[in-house]
């Protein structure tokens, strides 16, 4: 295992809760009138659900800002680190960002807030919604590091949602060469889009592939696969489940926050 990604979450399966900003300033979706209060107010009231909870970890990413960019807009990041910095003396866990889809953002995103842990897409080459899309990992593993925090794991979701990879290797051998070349800390699982799950034959074979190295479902846990899952992977990122309704766009559920966290501790003593 890594040792930064240890230090991080210890040696528990863990499972890490998404908190999703509202739409952000400059993005389609922004509600203007509810302004920046308004995305405060969600945010606050999702990290007090999923600590209340139980979860190991939260995260905060801007699923919301609809149609995504590479090159993320400078507001969008800057509303982010503001927001984070209003509730930073409230999080008593461990969290992450991830700007999606810039991994320069999400690495200053992170250093100017000090998180504990950054996910994005690092390696590939895809045809996706939003374009050609070629992540440069070695750029933004420099630019932690010029930063200051090498300390910092980098969790490596190899399987992007909206997007369709143009390496026709197997997923398990993508990750295998994504582990030797660019040193993540983890290897993360996905779906086609966000909430849809991760097969489980494909968490079963980079698992497989890749024994020593953290390997986590990325989208789509549910209440009734979280036991399913950790059977196979090292942990899981969850979000749409802990919502009203299971409905990835609303706010974190308390009673569905609960439920799922008593299943996966439950999934991780057997």
């Amino acid at each position: 295992m890594s040792a930064k990604f240890t230090k991080v979450f210890g040696n528990t399966k863990p499972v890490i809760a998404m908190v999703h900003f509202g739409a952000l300033p400059g993005s389609p979706l922004y509600d203007a009138e509810a302004g920046l209060n308004g995305l405060l107010d969600g945010v606050r009231k999702d990290i007090k659900a999923l600590q209340a909870a139980g979860f190991d970890a939260i995260m905060f990413g801007n699923e919301n800002d609809r149609p995504y960019e590479f090159n993320v807009d400078t507001a969008s990041t800057a509303t982010m680190a503001y927001i984070i910095g209003q509730v930073r003396s409230e999080i008593t866990l461990p969290f992450g960002v991830n700007v999606l889809w810039d991994p320069m953002s999400s690495i200053a995103l992170a250093a100017a807030t000090g998180a504990s842990f950054v996910r994005e897409i690092f390696t590939g080459t895809y045809a996706s919604d939003m374009g050609p899309w070629t992540p440069n990992a070695g750029a933004a593993m420099r630019y932690r590091d010029r930063l200051g925090r090498n300390d910092m794991p980098l969790l490596y979701n190899i399987s992007a949602e909206f997007a369709h990879s143009l390496d026709q290797r197997a997923l398990a051998d993508r990750a295998r060469s994504a582990v030797f070349s660019s040193i993540p800390d983890a290897i993360l699982v996905s779906g086609s889009i966000t909430g849809e799950a991760a097969k489980m034959t494909d968490l079963e074979s980079v698992k497989k592939a890749l024994p020593t190295t953290p390997v986590l479902a990325n989208t789509g846990v549910k209440h009734s696969t979280i036991a399913d899952v950790l059977r196979v992977a090292d942990g899981c990122i969850v979000g749409s489940s802990l919502k009203v309704d299971g409905h990835t766009w609303n706010a974190v559920d308390p009673d569905r926050a609960m439920e799922f966290m008593q299943l996966a501790r439950a999934a991780r003593k057997g």
